[in-house]
């Protein structure tokens, strides 16, 4: 009898033994190192700008435009590797064409007057045009982070931007008749009727190294009352040059 049970405990023990399961050691996740990848470090904007809010009286005409470049650091957020935030620093400039208008940037009064010259002398081609030294910071999504030049791109962001230079330019004075007078350029500039800082905000879409962006200015062009209702708005395509940042040994 005592036999039978030590043979009977004995298999008891050595099926439990048998039974038991090594637990499996669960598998880490290689990280995602994206440190040194290439994602819009060099930012290069083109497209049509356009006053918003402009009076009749005021006679724009032509291409207007702008022309932006920045240098951007991206950071990949961790817990997250599709999102990244970018910040950066550049100059963003606005051309903006009139036609028979004389453009009273350094008239003396407080307002800057815009003058119909439709039925007296006026010149061929008049643009104005203002440059900004500008800080962007934008909330960027890159659907493949691993190879962000093959992959669809979304970014929202703002600008924020100090004045530097604003100067009106004329070529060709020409007639009434619009015959021609005399070929030569004049440029005037001053900053005193524009506001010296401006608010910007933008969002671009895209796949790869190309994009379209839309902005449009949160702050006021000029000091004035009476331009408070001009805004500055683009639409236009933006092209990223590859560039790896810089990594020590």
């Amino acid at each position: 009898m005592k036999k039978f049970l030590l043979l009977s405990v004995s298999c008891l023990v050595i099926g439990s033994l048998f039974a038991q399961e090594t637990p499996e050691t669960p598998k880490k996740k290689k990280p995602i190192n994206l440190a040194g990848r290439a994602n819009d470090h060099v930012l290069v904007q083109f497209g049509y700008t356009g006053w918003n809010g402009v009076p009749d009286t005021i006679n724009q005409g032509g291409f207007s435009h702008s022309f932006n470049a920045y240098f951007m650091f991206d950071f990949p957020i961790k817990t997250s590797p599709r999102l990244s935030i970018g910040i950066g620093a550049g100059i963003g400039s606005d051309h903006i064409k009139f036609e028979k208008t004389y453009l009273g940037i350094k008239d003396n009064s407080t307002t800057m007057h815009f003058t119909n010259q439709v039925d007296t002398s006026h010149f061929k081609r008049i643009k104005l045009a203002t440059a900004y030294v500008e800080a962007p910071i934008e909330l960027r999504y890159t659907s493949n982070p691993m190879n962000s030049d093959q992959s669809f791109k979304f970014a929202l962001g703002i600008k924020v931007g100090a004045l530097i230079n604003a100067h009106s330019r004329y070529k060709d004075l020409q007639s009434e008749s619009d015959a021609l007078l005399n070929s030569y350029i004049m440029k005037e500039s001053s900053k005193r009727f524009f506001n010296t800082t401006r608010l910007v905000a933008q969002a671009r879409i895209g796949w790869g190294h190309f994009s379209v962006y839309g902005s449009y200015q949160l702050t006021a062009l000029f000091k004035s009352i009476m331009s408070r209702l001009c805004f500055l708005y683009c639409i236009a395509t933006d092209t990223r040059i590859t560039a790896y940042p810089w990594q020590p040994c």
